[in-house]
């Protein structure tokens, strides 16, 4: 499948552009059923990594920052106790999977790297695209945490700006329990914020204090096997999901080799663990 003049257009319109049934739902399947093998060999004994995008910086821990080269896990802001222990099962706790499960673990490594994908970077104008980072996120029943707004070349910028996320829908994602919003065009907004690795941590340096015009969010509403192609600087964000359905879904951020990634981005690999093609 080849993309359209129309559907080129579209996305750069609109810094977005959904690809309905993009996967075999077999294909969502498996890797849903994969999540939940990684889950339940998991043990969190020890580990209490907590995703928010309200707390950025103080959550950015020597186990986050590691995981841009390994398989970690993160759980809810809401699945805790105050007494420091899990409300449930942790099946039911984790927030998201990442950083390389494309690289590390063969049914991701075989989900992420297909003909269809390659092809799709090609024609969104990836001249020798690479694999950066994979996320499997969970949107937990009842206490799946908001994400803020946000832009993704916030966290991992290039020179010239081309980051392209794709987000796999491996469930419905609808209203109900908490699908995608953007803001069409807002890619042209330019960037407001990147996050940055200095001496005392990471921090945020902001370029436009100005707030998202969220009058013009849209909702992304998905299903099962639907393929979001995001570009780095699209404002989006997801609510809570306070349904009694998740919303699990697939993330895989491209890069190309040809253009200059930035030394002070979070998300750095090992010298022998390059990023790779597919």
């Amino acid at each position: 499948m080849q993309l359209t003049p129309q559907q080129l257009s579209d996305y750069r319109r609109d810094g977005f552009l959904v690809l309905p049934d993009f996967v075999e739902q077999a294909a969502c399947d498996d890797l849903r059923a994969r999540a939940a093998d990684l889950v339940h060999n998991f043990d969190p004994r020890g580990v209490a990594s907590i995703f928010s995008t309200h707390e950025q910086n103080r959550l950015a821990n020597e186990y986050f920052l590691e995981s841009a080269a390994k398989i970690h896990f993160f759980f809810e802001e809401d699945a805790f106790l105050p007494d420091g222990t899990l409300k449930q099962s942790k099946e039911h706790s984790i927030n998201k999977i990442g950083h390389a499960l494309h690289d590390l673990d063969p049914v991701f490594n075989q989900f992420s790297r297909t003909p269809e994908l390659r092809q799709l970077a090609a024609d969104l104008g990836l001249v020798d695209p690479l694999l950066l980072q994979s996320m499997y996120i969970f949107k937990q029943p009842r206490i799946g945490g908001e994400v803020g707004f946000h832009q993704d070349s916030t966290f991992l910028y290039t020179e010239p700006q081309n980051i392209i996320g794709l987000w796999f829908a491996l469930e419905d994602a609808t209203l109900e329990n908490a699908c995608l919003w953007a803001i069409p065009g807002g890619h042209w907004l330019g960037l407001k914020q990147r996050w940055r690795r200095g001496p005392e941590g990471m921090y945020f340096e902001t370029y436009n204090s100005e707030p998202w015009p969220e009058d013009e969010l849209v909702p992304l509403e998905l299903t099962k096997g639907s393929l979001i192609v995001l570009h780095g600087l699209l404002p989006h964000k997801s609510l809570a999901n306070r349904s009694s359905r998740s919303r699990h879904a697939y993330t895989l951020h491209l890069i190309d080799a040809h253009s200059s990634y930035a030394a002070d981005n979070w998300l750095q690999r090992p010298a022998g663990m390059p990023l790779k093609s597919f």
